[in-house]
């Protein structure tokens, strides 16, 4: 079948994903016990029970479709070897902060092959029993970082199978990379076998250890006897609980729950994921890879035939990485990026729409929600997709009662929601959309009536409160075509965009937008002079749209910003992969430093172009890719310490031009990245930073 036939069930693993790790984290770390007196069976979201958000920075997210770049990031080489998934992890991680578990050498699995990867090991020794010990390189992590690989290779349990080996070996060994495979397997079959037993079946042929094959036998046995999970859990335990396995949280359990809750789950997706929330164990990992399993074996109807998981979700989710501006993104962008990949692998031509908002998935909402800000008196009004009444796909807002003073007004988020994050894990993200920017929106009024629509946004200012700039009031009445040019927020992130709907007569109708987007670096963003408003707050949230793998980056008491690192290239960086010909300027102040600079379309952190000032003689202008840094020019630059230096980087098409105080010092021309966000970079010292202007 073509990849085609597939999009709509990769959409729907990926929502399954998500769905099951939302409904599990809550509880992670729980006891079996704690969670049984608590909530029986968590059968429903139990978020708010416990004072949690529902969207969160998760691992299990971050990593399943953070590493799965790597694939997109070396050609859609279906030989990508295990070195390419380390240098991926290397170049989206910030230590100490996303993605990971940062449990310590020799405590946490990932964290310990992270230090193997930063300290010159290649994968797969990075990850392997050789150098770790079995007990480490045999916990979970490997199989919940896979959903998205598999997904990639719909009804291709050979590729799958022989891509997850290599992405699961960065970190584990043994027989966890065994247990990742065969999950592997029963995803990409899953696309076109339904039946659980054929698809066990098939997939144990995957399996090369000996002792795992004993134990999905196993289970699959007693759930064939007995069809009761917590008897089922009562049995498995004292044969797999943590207690028979060492380490914090080992694979073995995890695994068998996970085919116990598919096997017992049936064709009941709310229940299977269920399962895999309330035993206990690893519950958002667990829930996770049931979630992305059935999501694709039952489709978008099988997710649909319980409860309204998908509603409070509305795709969103974080996918935390020094790539600031992919942080806020939702299963529709996630998917399009698998179903483009899928094609790539396959061979084939796949079509892949290029705007940010397109809602082409039945029901997908992309983040929209009924905006919370206070807008007045808000209309009764209802959200869904165009397609749930339609032929045609886009956000349907059906309003009723809306009148004079009476708005119905719908946002998403294009930067971190601050109010609602969760602190279990960093957040570090940049916005999606700025000042400058043209955002273009498709849309129409139903029944031929006419509506006022206004755009707006949500921001926080220099004191970190949230405010609001509406655009101009545009009067809809079938189709149209808006571009609205985002306001000046004195380099303030954005957090939503925003639509209000209102109408001075009485409007019992129906709006839909079809469409939203917006292209390339803004032509003004800046962040200017000295904005600390407190030396007690030395990371505002005006600060928080910065990706930062520099230890430290802070409000400066005298200029903008400082950034400071002990070790070579600590970045900070702004911007998203769709910015492309641009420049940035900033006036550098050099302390103790080996060097220090800007950067431009970074793409990860290891993964750009870098402009620097080097040792007090020299400036050079190089890219980095990974651990290879290629000079593409220098020449001897004599500067000193606490003088200030106006740096220029401008990058269009493949040219690159480095200016200090508006002379041309360096150009170049290299083809190696098209697009990517600008920043700072500072190796074994300290600079302070004035100003940051991006423009045309």
């Amino acid at each position: 079948m073509s990849i085609k036939q597939y999009e709509n069930q990769i959409y729907s693993g990926v929502l399954g994903k998500l769905i099951g790790v939302y409904l599990g984290r809550p509880v992670e770390g729980w006891s079996y016990e704690k969670i049984q007196d608590t909530f029986d069976e968590i059968k429903y979201y139990i978020h708010d029970k416990v004072g949690v958000p529902l969207i969160v920075a998760d691992d299990d997210i971050s990593g399943t479709f953070g590493f799965f770049r790597a694939i997109e990031d070396n050609g859609y080489d279906k030989n990508i070897p295990a070195k390419a998934f380390g240098d991926t992890w290397l170049n989206y991680i910030i230590e100490n902060k996303t993605i990971l578990w940062w449990g310590g050498l020799g405590r946490s699995t990932e964290h310990t092959a992270y230090l193997n990867l930063k300290n010159g090991m290649e994968a797969p020794m990075s990850g392997s029993i050789e150098t770790n010990g079995r007990t480490l390189a045999e916990q979970i992590g490997a199989q919940i970082f896979i959903d998205a690989i598999a997904m990639a290779c719909p009804n291709n349990p050979d590729l799958a199978v022989e891509l997850v080996r290599k992405a699961a070996s960065v970190s584990h060994d043994g027989i966890a990379v065994e247990a990742a495979c065969h999950l592997a397997a029963l995803e990409a079959m899953a696309f076109e076998e339904k039946d659980i037993n054929k698809l066990l079946d098939r997939a144990i042929s995957y399996v090369k250890d000996r002792k795992l094959i004993k134990i999905i036998r196993d289970v699959r046995d007693i759930c064939e006897k007995e069809s009761d999970w917590r008897k089922v859990r009562a049995y498995l335990e004292p044969k797999y609980g943590y207690d028979v396995f060492p380490g914090c949280c080992h694979m073995i359990p995890n695994h068998a729950m996970v085919i116990a809750s598919i096997i017992l789950g049936g064709d009941d997706f709310q229940k299977s994921i269920s399962i895999a929330a309330s035993a206990a164990w690893d519950t958002d990992c667990n829930a996770g890879n049931v979630g992305a399993f059935n999501g694709i074996r039952l489709g978008l109807d099988g997710i649909n035939g319980g409860a309204d998981f998908r509603t409070p979700v509305a795709d969103l989710m974080y996918v935390v990485t020094s790539d600031g501006g992919s942080v806020v993104t939702d299963a529709v962008i996630e998917s399009k990026r698998i179903i483009e990949t899928a094609g790539k692998l396959a061979g084939e031509e796949v079509e892949v729409s290029d705007e940010r908002y397109t809602f082409e998935f039945p029901g997908s909402l992309q983040g929209f929600h009924p905006c919370e800000y206070k807008h007045g008196a808000q209309a009764e009004f209802s959200l869904s997709n165009y397609n749930q009444v339609s032929d045609n796909n886009g956000l349907l807002i059906q309003c009723k009662q809306l009148a004079d003073g009476v708005t119905a007004n719908v946002s998403t988020q294009t930067f971190i929601d601050f109010t609602k994050l969760a602190r279990n894990f960093s957040t570090v993200a940049s916005p999606t959309l700025y000042s400058s920017q043209k955002v273009v929106t498709k849309l129409s009024v139903l029944d031929g009536k006419k509506v006022n629509i206004r755009p707006y946004i949500l921001y926080y200012d220099i004191e970190d409160k949230e405010q609001v700039i509406y655009g101009p009031f545009y009067s809809i009445g079938k189709e149209a075509v808006i571009t609205w040019e985002v306001p000046d927020t004195q380099g303030m992130s954005i957090f939503k965009l925003g639509y209000e709907v209102s109408s001075k007569t009485r409007f019992d109708g129906s709006v839909v937008i079809y469409s939203i987007d917006w292209k390339g670096a803004p032509a003004k963003f800046a962040q200017k002079g000295m904005l600390m408003t407190s030396i007690w707050n030395t990371n505002p949230l005006w600060l928080a749209g910065f990706a930062s793998s520099a230890v430290q980056f802070a409000a400066d008491f005298k200029r903008t910003y400082c950034v400071s690192n002990v070790e070579e290239d600590g970045l900070v960086t702004i911007g998203s992969r769709e910015w492309k010909d641009y420049s940035v300027t900033s006036t550098l102040y050099y302390s103790l430093h080996q060097s220090g600079g800007l950067v431009l379309r970074s793409r990860g952190h290891r993964r750009y172009y870098g402009a620097i000032l080097s040792g007090y003689q020299t400036a050079i202008l190089y890219v980095q890719k990974d651990g290879k840094r290629t000079i593409l020019g220098q020449v001897p630059y004599a500067y000193v310490e606490d003088k200030g230096y106006k740096l220029t980087f401008q990058v269009k098409g493949n040219k690159l031009t480095f200016k200090i105080n508006d002379q041309i010092i360096l150009e170049a021309e290299d083809d190696t990245y098209v697009s990517g966000g600008a920043g700072f970079v500072i190796s074994k010292g300290t600079m302070t930073c004035d100003s940051f202007i991006v423009s045309e």
